[in-house]
């Protein structure tokens, strides 16, 4: 069984029963085509979703993906990860975090933290205005900011780096 958390606020369990897809207890019949390498069409429960992959980070278990135009950041973790937390360990390590980059191109609408400043996982960094939608930026983990690369106003790519951390 695997636990996702989305946004660091919401989560729920999934697991795979011989085929069947079972998200908190009850089975759901989800058909997922692939329009691209990072874009996918999803049917679940005769809706509709266009999801693509943003940024991946196989490392972490994490993603950001876009459904429908929001941006959601998702964590997966299974069973080792969950055991290894309880036990005091990390497994997302701190140390590998060095910057933070674009997840899609847009205009950086306010920055929302200073150089030394430290962060806590998931407090909001800035705030990116893509496809007319403000999206937060937050951080990764917990951090300190070392440099900001961009200016309120810029006009940024994907993949652009915002800012590093120590």
């Amino acid at each position: 069984m695997k636990k996702v958390l989305v946004n660091d606020s919401q989560s729920f369990e999934i697991e795979e029963e011989g085929g069947a897809v079972m998200i908190d207890g009850a089975q759901v019949k989800p058909d997922l085509y692939t329009i691209s390498e990072n874009r996918y069409h999803l049917i679940l429960d005769h809706r509709g979703y266009q999801v693509e992959v943003i940024e991946k980070d196989d490392q972490a278990k994490s993603a950001v993906i876009m459904v429908n135009g929001k941006v959601y950041r998702v964590e997966l973790k299974d069973e080792k990860d969950r055991l290894l937390e309880t036990l005091g360990f990390e497994t997302n390590v701190r140390s590998s975090v060095r910057d933070l980059k674009a997840p899609m191109p847009g205009m950086v609408l306010d920055i929302l933290v200073d150089a030394g400043q430290q962060v806590k996982k998931g407090e909001q960094i800035l705030v990116l205005e893509a496809m007319k939608m403000e999206n937060l930026i937050k951080s990764p983990s917990d951090l300190i900011v070392k440099s900001i690369e961009v200016n309120k106003g810029d006009k940024i790519e994907k993949g652009q780096a915002l800012l590093y951390f120590e």
